[in-house]
């Protein structure tokens, strides 16, 4: 009875160093974290941005990698079906994807400082698609890929700044501060003049 219970406590001991052990593994190994802006929005033919960065516990080095992917959303694209690789970046050098992104894909980041960012252009109906951020930091490699909707749509269908609203109030503050200053001239006028009738009687 004696032999079994310290059987069962060795197990015990066991399994627990065991799941410490991979807890301790996983959280070295999974600091890396990956971001990008949900959406972006942009006129055809012109330069889309898609920016990308990463924090990780590890130094950058020649092992780092990056992986641009796109998926379509029109079922009539080629890279409709699933993600396509369109351009991969590692040991200092960048190599482009298939001949549809080839010259109109530049990395604009600074890996260094942990960017990542691509430039688009000129952009196009057929980018309207997700695409996906990836980051290798070497031992960090359990990052989860960020992703970007990008949106090509017409000049018209551009969402439209409040360039009305900031107007109108910047031309608001302006007349308020003349007011304020053309009372402060008249309350001045007023004691002046008192002080002159005072000072004559």
């Amino acid at each position: 009875m004696e032999a079994k219970r310290s059987k069962y406590v060795s197990r015990r001991i066991l399994l627990t160093g065991f799941t410490l052990y991979v807890a301790l593994v996983t959280e070295q190994t999974c600091g890396l974290e990956i971001q990008a802006d949900p959406e972006v929005i942009v006129q055809n033919g012109t330069t889309g941005v898609l920016r990308c960065s990463f924090k990780s516990s590890e130094v950058v080095t020649k092992r780092t990698t990056v992986t641009w992917r796109f998926q379509s959303n029109q079922p009539s694209s080629q890279f409709y079906e699933s993600p396509h690789v369109i351009f991969y970046f590692s040991d200092g050098q960048g190599y482009p994807g298939p001949d549809d992104f080839k010259g109109r894909v530049q990395f604009i980041g600074d890996i260094n400082k942990r960017d990542v960012s691509i430039q688009l252009t000129p952009t196009q109906f057929s980018d309207n698609g997700t695409f996906f951020c990836d980051v290798r930091n070497p031992p960090d490699v359990g990052g989860t890929q960020a992703e970007t909707q990008l949106r090509v749509v017409l000049k018209e269908a551009l969402p439209q700044k409040n360039t009305g609203v900031i107007v109108g109030a910047v031309c608001g503050a302006l007349v308020l501060l003349v007011l304020i200053a053309i009372a402060a001239c008249l309350v001045m006028r007023v004691l002046h003049n008192r002080h002159e009738y005072e000072g004559a009687r």
